[in-house]
């Protein structure tokens, strides 16, 4: 009988992306591959694309780090998940489960732990998400992106295992990329990215200051669903609600990036030697989420932050000049990590194994 893993995650695209990369691995392994997400959130959408994984929808709340009087029904919304799960863990008896976090992640690692059923986490960030804290004390192992995870958390069982980055980006061809937007080659190429959901405050930036734009670089514009702008028809400027199979064609055209700083996002940045602005979201406070994952990189020499508080049409530009002149560099140091660049999903893969045969010796 094949071994039967269950994932979990999700809310956001962010939440799922590790698990979009693992599935084919047990795909090709031959699991039996199960997932447990909300109704209606995104991870339903995304792991559709596998028709060997069977989802299963189970009722979920939203976490939030402050006082809303939502938190009091969700409490409910999440306990119920908590039995949904239970009896699905009853009913599918799986070796393992494997979560990537997300409010919808919390009621599954609950339910897999009072079944007895081993669960890693991943956390993708620097500073880990309040789901993945919660459910920490319940899992065997916390896998983690950044090494400096492991400051934030009290406990012993996390493991560094680095970025986790689809194998297709890498696939990505210049002259696809500029085609697609009718670009020519004669001028770089500016590729902005506001997340999944796409980000207005930047989008109405971009817009402000377009025209200076155009001056210097070719734009691609990947706005989000529903926040494109029709009216704008320039010469050099392709905008894209959302981009999936043609984006590593786009990433490969791009010679500078603006993005936000969710770390799966700017750690496929890092692999492709892109240089990067980066505009932190600024929920989470000031200290935590993706504005630590944008210090990190900033210090690292890889990529220059612009705070959302200070951004301005002036300081965008400028922050914007200066990570194009000095994009040698930036590349260059990018370069300089390849060697210690090691197979996160194979480290995981091992890892899951494992933890099952452990779990189910049989």
């Amino acid at each position: 009988m094949n071994k039967r893993i269950i994932f979990t995650g999700g809310g956001s695209a962010g939440h799922v992306a590790v698990n979009l990369v693992l599935i084919p691995r047990c795909i090709r392994e031959g699991w039996d591959i199960h997932y447990i997400g909300s109704e209606h959130g995104i991870e339903r959408q995304l792991v559709a694309e596998f028709e060997q994984v069977h989802y299963h929808a189970i009722s979920t709340g939203k976490l939030r780090r402050y006082f809303d009087g939502a938190n009091v029904t969700d409490v409910f919304k999440i306990i119920r998940g908590v039995f949904q799960t239970c009896f699905l863990m009853k009913k599918l008896k799986p070796d393992l489960v494997f979560s990537q976090g997300g409010f919808v992640a919390v009621p599954v690692i609950l339910g897999a732990k009072m079944n007895k059923v081993a669960a890693i986490i991943h956390e993708s960030d620097v500073h880990p998400g309040l789901a993945n804290k919660i459910s920490l004390p319940f899992a065997a192992t916390m896998c983690t992106t950044f090494p400096e995870t492991r400051n934030y958390v009290r406990s012993g069982n996390t493991i560094h295992v680095g970025a986790i980055v689809k194998e297709a980006l890498k696939t990505g061809k210049r002259e696809r990329g500029l085609a697609s937007c009718h670009f020519g080659d004669n001028q770089p190429v500016l590729l902005i990215m506001g997340g999944s959901q796409g980000a207005q405050r930047i989008n109405t930036l971009v817009r402000s200051v377009l025209r200076e734009l155009l001056a210097h670089f070719q734009v691609i514009h990947i706005c989000g669903r529903g926040k494109t702008d029709a009216s704008i028809v320039d010469k050099g400027y392709k905008q894209f609600e959302y981009v999936s199979d043609g984006l590593p064609d786009l990433l490969a055209a791009a010679d500078v990036v603006v993005s936000r700083a969710g770390s799966n996002s700017i750690h496929e940045l890092l692999v492709l030697h892109k240089p990067m602005l980066l505009i932190p979201h600024a929920s989470g406070g000031a200290r935590t989420g993706q504005i630590l994952n944008a210090e990190n990189f900033q210090q690292a020499g890889y990529a220059k932050m612009l705070l959302e508080a200070h951004l301005t049409g002036g300081n965008f530009m400028e922050s914007l000049f200066d990570v194009y002149q000095h994009r040698e560099a930036y590349i260059r140091q990018m370069k300089s990590r390849d060697a210690e660049e090691n197979s996160a999903v194979d480290t995981i893969m091992a890892l899951i194994r494992k933890t099952a045969k452990k779990n189910n010796p049989s």
